[in-house]
Order: structure tokens, then C-alpha cells, then sequence
């Protein structure tokens, strides 16, 4: 089985290059990126780290910019890089859903050219809320038409205060899921606790086509969480993500071979599942 990391995030080097302006000028990127400390990575940064690691493949993320262009500009740059890696990068694009007919068609263009999906979504700090069904349902219609995949930010509505942590709280996307049945949405960080509420037999209903990724496990939780929530969702809706580049990806698969989970369980999280999403069939075959 082929190890499949659902959760990275690269940038353009002329983002880096810019890091201290753009810092200034968007919510999101500032509030992950402002400190000078946080990683940054381009395109040929994560495929060292994913040879380093054994990774087969990684779907990159864009960030949630507010400006309709930097989404624009730096989608280009991920599109360019799923077709430079076609075997290895797996392109998400972003949108700003408040722009209307504009992120319409990028979101259409950005599909033709190659995106598999559409995240990390950041409702907070685009200015908008996963249960407004009236404004995304244009954009989730055309996810769906297109076989797009979503994933969205969540965070834990208790616990530690830490960077990027956000107010997307468990209730958004359980109100997305219940607007959008068809649609597959991904939560990211363990879907800020989502799954626990799963053990509600309404709401496990309900998150029959949402998954889980791993990303930040380090920062967030125990190592039983994999065994936890296995058993209340499945092993089936929980896609390993390092969260590239601010963990490497060898870190956290040791973290989740350490965990030592049923022997259907491992190669499932750490790439059948993702395989079986993005409909990657030889991925689903090799290793």
C-alpha cells in the first residue's frame, strides 16, 4: 500500500519572498505565518520530505485568502506543480465564496486544469460560515459535478489556544453535512472533536460522506485518538495528514505506526482510504 499524506500545505517563492507584506495585508496568512518561525515551503521542499518519508503522493492546500486574485495567483502555482508531479502532487485549489460568480469560474477553471478538491477552507477568516447554505450552494453543485472533494479547518471549541486554531467549531460542519449529503467533506485536525458526537446516532448518520485527517495529531491529542475514533466512525473516514511543512512528514507517520492499530486499519488511514477518494486505483494496488 501506498502512503498517501492528505494534508500539506506549499507555497509560491514569491509568497516566501513576500512573507512580511502579505503577512500585513491577509487575516489568514498572517495568522499563520507572521511568525517568522512558522515554516514555509515551496513545491521541491515537500517532495524531498516525501522521498525522505516513503510518501507516494500529497495533496497540497492553498490558503484562505481573502483577495480573489491571491487565490487566483497562487492556485495557478499548486495547478503548475500537480502537472510538473502528476504521479505526486495532488492539487486543492481556494476560493473566496464571497465573490460570487468570480469564484464560480475559478473554481470550474481550476478543475479543468486539474484540481482534485478545494480547501483549506477557512470560513472564519473569509468572512462567511459552513452552514450558510445559500451561499455555497452554487460552489458545493459544481464540487459535486465535478467530483471535488472539500476540507475545511475545524478546531476544538475547549483545550489550548495555539496558532491558526480558528472559531470553526464542530457545529459548522455537522450543519454542512446536513445541508449537503452528496458532497464529500474532509475535516481537517480530527474535525475539531466531531467524531466524538458521532456516538449520536442522528449525527453519525449524518457524517456518513465526511472524513477525517490526522493533521497536527501532535499538537492536538493522545495517540489513542486513532484507536477512538476508528471504532466510533471507521477506520474507513480517517485520511493521514502530516500538516506539511509544520510537521515532517516522517514524524508523523512514525506517530501513527507507533499507535500499533489493527492491521486493516494502518494501510487504510495511511493511504487506501485517500486512494479510494481521489480514485487513485493504482495507488489502491501497488506496495
Amino acid at each position: 500500500m501506498q502512503i498517501i499524506d492528505f494534508h500539506t500545505h506549499i507555497m509560491p517563492p514569491w509568497v516566501i519572498e513576500h512573507r512580511d507584506e502579505l503577512s500585513r495585508s491577509d487575516a489568514c496568512f498572517g495568522m499563520l505565518y507572521s511568525d517568522p518561525n512558522a515554516r514555509l515551503a515551496t513545491a521541491e521542499d515537500l517532495i524531498r520530505g516525501m522521498d525522505e518519508a516513503e510518501v507516494a503522493a500529497s495533496v497540497v492546500l492553498n490558503v484562505a485568502w481573502n483577495d480573489h486574485d491571491l487565490c487566483h495567483q497562487t492556485n495557478d502555482y499548486l495547478l503548475e506543480c500537480g502537472s510538473r508531479w502528476p504521479e505526486r502532487i495532488i492539487p486543492f485549489c481556494m476560493v473566496q465564496p464571497a465573490a460570487g460568480d468570480v469564484a464560480l469560474r475559478e473554481l470550474e477553471r481550476c478543475a479543468s486544469a486539474g484540481a482534485r478538491g478545494i480547501g483549506e477552507l477557512r470560513p472564519d477568516v473569509q468572512g462567511y460560515n459552513l452552514a450558510d447554505s445559500n451561499l455555497l450552494s452554487p460552489l458545493v453543485n459544481i464540487a459535486i459535478a465535478r467530483q471535488m472533494i472539500l476540507l475545511a479547518h475545524v478546531s476544538e471549541p475547549v483545550g489550548h489556544v495555539y496558532p491558526g486554531k480558528g472559531t470553526v467549531r464542530p457545529e459548522q460542519p455537522y450543519a454542512f453535512a446536513t445541508s449537503f449529503p452528496d458532497a464529500t467533506l474532509v475535516c481537517a485536525h480530527w474535525g475539531g472533536g466531531l467524531p466524538f458526537y458521532a456516538l449520536m446516532p442522528e449525527v453519525g448518520k449524518a457524517l456518513a460522506n465526511v472524513y477525517f485527517d490526522t493533521a497536527a495529531t501532535q499538537y492536538l491529542y493522545r495517540p489513542e485518538v486513532f484507536d477512538v475514533v476508528s471504532h466510533i466512525v471507521g477506520a474507513d473516514h480517517i485520511l493521514f495528514g502530516s500538516d506539511f511543512p509544520l510537521i515532517r512528514q516522517r514524524r508523523a507517520l512514525d506517530e501513527v505506526q507507533r499507535v500499533q492499530l489493527p492491521n486493516d486499519a494502518e494501510p487504510a488511514i495511511i493511504g487506501g482510504n485517500a486512494a479510494r477518494l481521489l480514485n487513485l486505483r493504482g495507488a489502491m494496488t501497488d506496495g
